[in-house]
């Protein structure tokens, strides 16, 4: 990805700071757009493409926290660098805690600020390709049938086709039918790369839906 691609939004009051973070930001090729209050920023939105928001504490009208706030609640995740001339530890802790990237006070040295502008962004850009795999991965999984999808699971939890079988009541040679589109249908080639694809969590729902399935002892 070009710097050219990675945007970073200025909010801050102070005309002097946007200037200069404008400058800045500019130097290392990103680019970059500035807003005097989140209120601007908010009727901006929506933003596309990787992104990193350099935000101040203290706005006018809605604040740099009560926008953190509202991004949570939103869910919209946008990663965030605080930079305030009057930041406190409780402010501090508690933007950490709802996931901003760093919390810095004016004066900043500039090789701190670009390196914590570069880490929010480098966080948007594996949220993105997070996306994109859950994209990728629930457009093969709509393509398969409910049978295909039940031997899948089997397939994740380790069960072997004769077991397969078993718990669905058809026969081994079925099993194997449809254990063989699911591979193709899911573009892999072996049980580790299904494994891969699909990732903990579906590996874990599979097993659990098992688990719920099984007669009690």
């Amino acid at each position: 990805m070009s710097p050219s691609d990675l945007t970073v939004f200025v909010i801050d009051d102070d005309a002097a700071i946007r200037s200069s973070m404008e400058r800045l930001i500019r130097s290392v090729g990103w680019r970059v757009e500035s807003f005097a209050s989140a209120d601007a920023f908010l009727e901006r939105l929506p933003v596309a493409g990787t992104c990193c928001l350099l935000l101040d504490v203290q706005l006018p009208g809605t604040t740099g926290v009560a926008l953190q706030d509202l991004m949570c609640e939103q869910e919209w995740e946008l990663p965030v660098v605080f930079l305030t001339g009057q930041g406190d530890v409780p402010t501090c802790a508690a933007s950490m805690k709802k996931g901003a990237v760093d919390f810095l006070l004016k004066p900043v040295d500039d090789e701190l600020l670009i390196g914590a502008l570069r880490r929010g962004l480098e966080r948007d850009v594996a949220r993105r390709e997070r996306e994109a795999h859950r994209h990728g991965l629930q457009a093969h999984l709509d393509s398969l049938s409910p049978r295909e999808r039940q031997v899948m699971d089997g397939v994740l939890c380790g069960r072997l086709n004769k077991q397969i079988a078993s718990d669905m009541e058809i026969s081994e040679k079925t099993v194997k039918v449809h254990r063989g589109r699911v591979m193709e249908k899911m573009g892999v080639r072996s049980v580790a790369e299904l494994v891969s694809l699909c990732g903990a969590d579906l590996v874990a729902r599979a097993s659990a839906a098992k688990r719920e399935s099984a007669p009690a002892d």
